[in-house]
């Protein structure tokens, strides 16, 4: 019987989503490891891969259970207090072509700032710009928009299939003295987000423009490499 899984984690604890072979310390580890000790042996399957100190809202793994754990509430209790900084928040059952990755038709992502320094019990879970121009970040979001090849938006040294997404919307938000930046597409490559919300923060800030962006999105010329901080960013949602 497969499952279908939304979680939320706290990434400030791993060292990124995916297994590793110097560490333990990954979400993926610590979830299989949890769910082998109430009696499922299956390897989970992700919609996509998150950073060393990136978070998630709305993470989505699939796994195969066995039919003695078919109360799926049960199941969720279970693992829920087995584990820390992790949380299964919704479990539900799914038919076996159903994959997490493949299947997902949109990802949202969410990028999360101050322009103050942000408290000791902010530090891990918001990043912080200085002051910028709200319209300029604006633009440089909506730039972003639209089907392009983000080679020059990826990390390097990551193999893909094709560095070509589609991204459906890019903007920004304020709200109670905090600065959202949110992206939703058919797909991101590694590193994209925080590297495209740097790149915008620069044209906001004044350090970069709009045509130095462009010029980077249409593989003319690469002006920045720089990611922005891990913390701000959060994996909000997965549209199947």
């Amino acid at each position: 019987m497969r499952v279908k899984a939304s979680i939320s984690y706290d990434g400030s604890y791993f060292k990124g989503f995916q297994k590793q072979k110097s560490t333990k310390q990954t979400i993926t580890s610590e979830i299989e490891s949890t769910l082998r000790s109430v009696g499922i042996h299956d390897s989970i399957r992700g919609s996509g891969r998150t950073d060393a100190g990136v978070h998630a809202t709305g993470q989505v793994i699939d796994f195969e259970v066995p039919e003695f754990w078919r109360d799926l509430k049960k199941l969720k209790i279970a693992l829920n207090r087995k584990l820390k900084y992790i949380s299964f928040k919704h479990l539900c059952f799914v038919d076996d072509d159903f994959h997490s990755r493949f299947s997902a038709k949109r990802r949202v992502y969410r990028y999360v700032f101050k322009t103050s320094q942000p408290s000791v019990f902010e530090q891990n879970y918001i990043a912080y710009f200085p002051k910028f121009n709200r319209e300029q970040l604006q633009l440089a979001l909506k730039a972003f928009e639209g089907e392009h090849d983000f080679s020059n938006f990826i990390k390097t040294g990551s193999i893909t299939h094709t560095n070509v997404r589609k991204i459906y919307r890019a903007y920004y938000k304020y709200h109670k003295g905090y600065h959202l930046i949110y992206f939703e597409a058919n797909g991101f490559l590694r590193s994209q987000v925080r590297m495209m919300v740097a790149f915008a923060m620069q044209v906001a800030m004044e350090k970069k423009s709009l045509l130095e962006l462009e010029e980077q999105l249409i593989l003319q010329k690469r002006h920045s490499t720089k990611l922005a901080p891990p913390e701000g960013l959060y994996l909000a949602r997965i549209i199947y």
